[in-house]
């Protein structure tokens, strides 16, 4: 009977965060439009979309070999098993050995190499600019995003996230480097979903496209795939900040139903604030040159840097 619960409650976990991801992208352009005194769509209306482009006949170029046709599946599966393996309602569950911030990141840089692969397959000057482009930001937000693992596992003494958000929980202090690995984060986040003001995921300018430029040849269920994988990424990305730096309200390992739903709860106030705060920061901020870009993220990586600095400055005092 023990199994059969914890199979359920890893199975709902990974169904919440395919069936929020179109959800918190519709519910961040919603906010965002009325920030800019317009109506705007539907929070329904990513669901429309994905839907529709599933029904539309899928066109590939002359030219297209295996890769390009598989490549949307790969990132797919490989960015919905890195958000559900992030602790939402509840940590401790069946697959929470495997929740480590490290097979994480490995997982994220595996959709990333399928999605270049993917822009440079065809051969078309977008992709190969979108691909390139990729490649460089990727090269500065991966030693930033292990530099704050780094930070986080010296302070949990652990990389696992159900340990880190229990760690968390327990010890309820000020850290400085904790503030540091906060902000790097969110930095590392917003260039990695393609936002404000790294890319601007609402046009098609060639001269500063990114993730649209690799996705441009693709149609149908082929680009609802890759969309829904989008949204999963962000979604996984608001849910890592909020498991290691908010992670009030998380269900503990045991705990019965009344407590995951208060944490289901909890997750879902933590997404509604984390995607506010998303909209407000893209309508306040203009979207910046490309060549500004490794300057943004040069910014969390020396955050993670000092951050590490700082912790064992302070340790060894």
């Amino acid at each position: 009977m023990a199994l059969i619960v914890d199979l359920a409650a890893q199975g709902a976990q990974m169904i919440v965060v395919l069936a929020l991801a179109p959800l918190l992208l519709g519910f961040t352009r919603s906010v965002k439009a009325r920030l800019l005194r317009r109506r705007g769509p539907s929070i329904l209306q990513p669901y429309r979309d994905l839907l529709r482009l599933l029904r539309k006949e899928v066109v590939l170029a002359d030219n297209a070999s295996w890769l390009f046709r598989t490549a949307p599946y790969a990132i797919f599966a490989a960015t919905w098993v890195a958000a559900a393996l992030v602790p939402t309602f509840a940590t401790g569950l069946m697959f929470s050995w495997s929740a480590d911030l490290i097979a994480i990141t490995a997982l994220l840089g595996s959709a990333r190499f399928f999605l270049a692969l993917a822009g440079m397959d065809v051969g078309t000057s977008f992709g190969g600019i979108g691909s390139s482009r990729e490649a460089m930001f990727a090269s500065l937000a991966e030693p930033a995003m292990i530099m704050i693992v780094f930070i986080v596992s010296l302070i949990a003494g652990s990389t696992q996230l159900s340990v880190v958000a229990a760690h968390m929980l327990s010890h309820l202090e000020l850290r400085v480097s904790i503030g540091l690995a906060l902000i790097g984060l969110v930095i590392v986040a917003i260039a990695e979903n393609g936002r404000i003001p790294v890319d601007n995921p609402a046009t098609h300018l060639e001269l500063t496209m990114v993730h649209e430029a690799m996705v441009l040849e693709y149609s149908g269920r082929h680009l609802a795939v890759i969309e829904l994988a989008a949204a999963l990424k962000l979604l996984m990305y608001l849910s890592l900040i909020a498991c290691i730096f908010f992670p009030w309200g998380l269900a503990p390992y045991g705990a019965g139903p009344r407590d995951m739903a208060f944490g289901a709860v909890a997750y879902a106030i933590k997404l509604a604030v984390g995607g506010f705060f998303l909209a407000l920061f893209e309508t306040s901020t203009a979207k910046m040159r490309v060549f500004r870009v490794p300057e943004f993220l040069g910014a969390a990586l020396m955050l993670g840097l000092l951050g590490t600095l700082l912790l064992f400055v302070s340790r060894s005092l």
